[in-house]
């Protein structure tokens, strides 16, 4: 009797020891399975967490520039919402002085760093380059005039010719409307309208602001300055130049020679903040023909069939 029940006992442990293994075996299937590395399978492996942009930017200078910088700083905003971006103008000469100062995170310019600063400030300078801007002779829309020669915006802008007669149009007295000497728009016309530096000539009206100037213009009869693609409207007219019309197509063949990169600069390589706008700046979302460089009147560098250094010399890509 002895025998038979410790045989029993026997079996009845053998079964609740093997039915316990089971159900360590079915546990087990719920713990992350390791791979040959000794990680767990990328299935079961955390999201890793995107960075979120945080901070403030100040990009001041080129009034060319500062719709463009503007509207995709707004754009930009609104994707990062912990993120303050300040766009103000002064001119190109402001804005390369306060970035090589650490006054501001991004000076926008016209021209080369090299052209308003001394060498060794230029040298800190990074150059970012968003776009082509075309600059235009602009009139009131009252002129009936339409081209103008070299020549003849040399004589106008150096007080040879100051009569509207004087180069086909009615005898009405020519106005200019300048910009100031800090301005990169003023030294883009300068260099290649001109192509020469001009003195201010007595009577002419200089306004820091293309708005401005484009307001000052439409609103006074005879006169006459130079705004940017992106500034012009039906309230000013647009010149040719040497009979060349300021569009998009002629800058991008290179007929229509008044023209700059727009530039970004930062003191050294820009910080995590400032990179991320930059690139924002080039991304398709600004750039293609739906984005804010075609709409508001710049050109994509990419369009350029032609290239100029910093000395201005012209060569096919």
């Amino acid at each position: 009797m002895k025998k038979t029940l410790t045989l029993v006992m026997a079996m009845i442990l053998t079964f609740t020891l093997a039915a316990c293994g089971q159900n360590n075996n079915a546990g087990s299937s719920n713990t992350p399975a390791t791979n040959n590395s000794g990680g767990t399978n990328a299935t079961n492996a955390p999201t890793e967490e995107t960075t979120t942009l945080s901070g403030s930017l100040l990009a001041t200078g080129s009034s060319a520039l500062q719709p463009l910088v503007d509207q995709a700083s707004k754009t930009f905003m609104d994707k990062h919402s912990g993120v303050t971006i300040q766009v103000q103008g002064g001119g190109s000469g402001t804005g390369l002085t306060q970035v090589s100062e650490g006054q501001a995170d991004i000076g926008n310019s016209d021209v080369y760093a090299e052209e308003k600063l001394e060498a060794d400030k230029a040298a800190e300078l990074v150059d970012h380059q968003v776009a082509v801007v075309a600059m235009a002779t602009v009139v009131n829309p009252d002129i009936k005039v339409d081209n103008l020669t070299k020549q003849q915006l040399i004589d106008i802008y150096t007080g040879k010719v100051t009569n509207w007669s004087e180069v086909g149009g009615d005898d009405l007295k020519i106005a200019i409307i300048n910009r100031p000497s800090s301005s990169g728009t003023r030294a883009t016309f300068e260099t290649y309208a001109l192509g020469q530096k001009t003195e201010d000539l007595q009577g002419s009206v200089q306004e820091d602001s293309s708005g401005n100037v484009r307001k000052i213009i439409g609103e006074t009869p005879g006169a006459i300055g130079y705004l940017a693609l992106s500034y012009l409207n039906d309230t000013v007219k647009t010149v040719s130049y040497e009979g060349v019309a300021p569009t998009e197509e002629n800058v991008a063949n290179g007929t229509y020679p008044v023209w700059a990169y727009e530039h970004m600069y930062t003191k050294g390589e820009p910080n995590e903040l400032a990179k991320a706008f930059l690139d924002f700046m080039m991304s398709p979302e600004i750039q293609d023909e739906n984005g804010p460089v075609v709409q508001l009147g710049y050109i994509p560098i990419s369009n350029m069939q032609v290239t100029r250094d910093i000395e201005g010399n012209i060569s096919n890509k």
